[in-house]
């Protein structure tokens, strides 16, 4: 919606202009009206506007040098000239102001109507380019991380629309939900709508699946009528076109300056959409009050469960868990902390009944990867929900039943882990051939004795990365390993991530 200033001395003109044109059909709003050329000129710099209209011959300031000072404001603005005067003069220094039509009295609505839409076209056209340059050469992302320069930046700010006197801006990103744009436009239609919306709006493409926009607020606006313009903008292209969205909105900021800040703030609210689902929109104080408190997890239960194959209590349990105690008043740090360590439990029981290695089954990265994609609590509860099957049924196929001196060693390694431990050293403890006790093991368990070992050491340091600060080089030392990246090779081939990996996701 184009905003339009008309400016004419004689008010019946005035009000014929305003009669004449339906605003509405070509998609204009007529936000100001002045008699001369001074009184339009304080109005423009109150409140800027797309075009201007204005007559030629008015007191106190002219037309043309009411446009020569709006150059100097705004040199995207578009101007149309109405006149009675045919002259040559006139016409000319028109076209050095970059006037977009020189039209004369008496009017023709249809010629009025076309030069309108000329100039809305026109004005759209030197936005995009201004916006490409800007792009081209600085770039939203460079600006919104804080990347650039203060001569960078403030360059940057310069380029964006000029704020009227005491006009703030809040900022959103909107983040599309890929899967329900199959049926409609794309992110196109999306981008339409918003030019049709009577709120002043600037919409920046970061990603095919997420815009930056900007909401012009008046003085008298408000953070919360800001939310609720975006959340029945969320409604009406979930009705129209199914989209689904999810946004996060920041507070009514002053200047451009401001911009990376809030930014920065309504990205890290994006991964609560995990919690609140597609269809949301938040703010920082929407979540402010969130609990942090740990949500408790029987591991041992769960545990329990898995392994005697009650796949009915298991999966119950983990219905309970995330659909009934991970309400969207958690804080989402719980959330994904508790994510983890089901994680790293269930890998555990891969690892110690040789299901590792499964083809069904996923790593410790693969499972993690996964927690960070799920859109909402229903995906993240469907992640674990498949991975215990799986689990409960590969035990279903394979029960590990051990002998007994492959289950004196298992235990030997329990305690000893820290030893140069070896078959060799173990059969003659036994009274056995190394050759065919390494068969043995091999059969019984699904691993080597070395891979065995390998993996009760690598589940010991998890634990110490996870529940301690001790570093790295201490906690190889502590698990019998001398070399600290031998270590590191060893833990990756068993969990899939590093240890120092491991660690930051902790504080995820």
């Amino acid at each position: 919606m184009k905003t339009v200033m008309l400016v004419e001395d004689e008010e019946f003109i005035l009000q014929g202009i305003r009669c004449i044109i339906d605003w509405e059909e070509i998609s204009m709003e007529v936000v100001s009206m002045a008699h001369n050329g001074q009184e339009a000129l304080e109005m423009f710099r109150r409140n800027p506007v797309d075009i201007v209209v204005t007559d030629v011959e008015m007191p106190l300031m002219n037309g043309l040098e009411l446009v020569e000072e709006i150059r100097k404001i705004s040199p995207k603005t578009r101007c149309l000239i109405l006149s009675g005067y045919e002259e040559f003069e006139y016409a000319r220094a028109a076209l050095k102001l970059d006037v977009e039509e020189y039209i004369l009295k008496p009017i023709n609505e249809e010629q009025l109507k076309q030069a309108l839409c000329s100039a809305a076209a026109h004005f759209d056209e030197i936005e995009r380019q201004q916006t490409g340059d800007m792009e081209d050469k600085l770039g939203w992302h460079r600006f919104l991380r804080g990347k650039l320069g203060r001569e960078e930046e403030a360059e940057f700010c310069r380029m964006l629309p000029g704020l009227a006197p005491g006009e703030k801006v809040c900022a959103a990103i909107m983040k599309i939900d890929t899967g329900t744009l199959e049926n409609s436009e794309g992110v196109s239609d999306v981008l339409i709508e918003l030019q049709k919306l009577p709120q002043k709006i600037k919409a920046v493409y970061l990603s095919p699946d997420t815009l930056f926009l900007l909401h012009y607020v008046e003085p008298e606006g408000s953070d919360p009528e800001t939310v609720r313009m975006f959340g029945d903008f969320q409604d009406m292209l979930e009705s129209t076109y199914g989209i689904m969205s999810f946004f996060t909105v920041s507070p009514m900021i002053e200047t451009y300056e401001e911009l990376p800040s809030c930014y920065k703030t309504i990205s890290k609210l994006q991964k609560y959409r995990i919690l609140e689902g597609y269809g949301s929109c938040i703010t920082e104080s929407y979540i402010s009050n969130r609990t942090s408190q740990d949500i408790v997890i029987d591991e041992t239960l769960l545990r329990k469960m898995i392994l005697k194959k009650d796949r009915d209590g298991a999966l119950g349990y983990i219905e309970d868990l995330f659909i009934n105690n991970l309400k969207s008043e958690v804080n989402v740090e719980v959330m994904y902390q508790l994510a983890l360590k089901m994680a790293i439990m269930l890998q555990d029981i891969k690892v110690e009944y040789k299901l590792a290695q499964s083809r069904n089954l996923q790593d410790l990265s693969e499972m993690i990867e996964k927690i960070y994609q799920a859109d909402d609590i229903f995906g993240l509860k469907a992640i674990f929900i498949s991975e215990i099957a799986e689990i409960i049924t590969h035990l279903h196929e394979e029960d590990s039943q051990y002998t007994p001196v492959v289950k004196q060693i298992m235990a030997e390694v329990q305690k000893n882990y820290r030893e140069d431990m070896n078959l060799k050293t173990l059969s003659y403890k036994y009274h056995m051939n190394a050759s065919y006790l390494g068969q043995i093991f091999q059969k019984e368990v699904g691993c080597s004795f070395a891979q065995y070992l390998s993996n009760i050491k690598n589940g010991i340091a998890k634990d110490l990365i996870l529940n301690t600060n001790m570093k790295m080089n201490d906690i190889a030392r502590e698990v019998g390993y001398l070399d600290t990246s031998y270590f590191y090779r060893k833990f990756k081939q068993c969990y899939g991530v590093s240890p120092a990996s491991l660690r930051n996701m902790k504080k995820y």
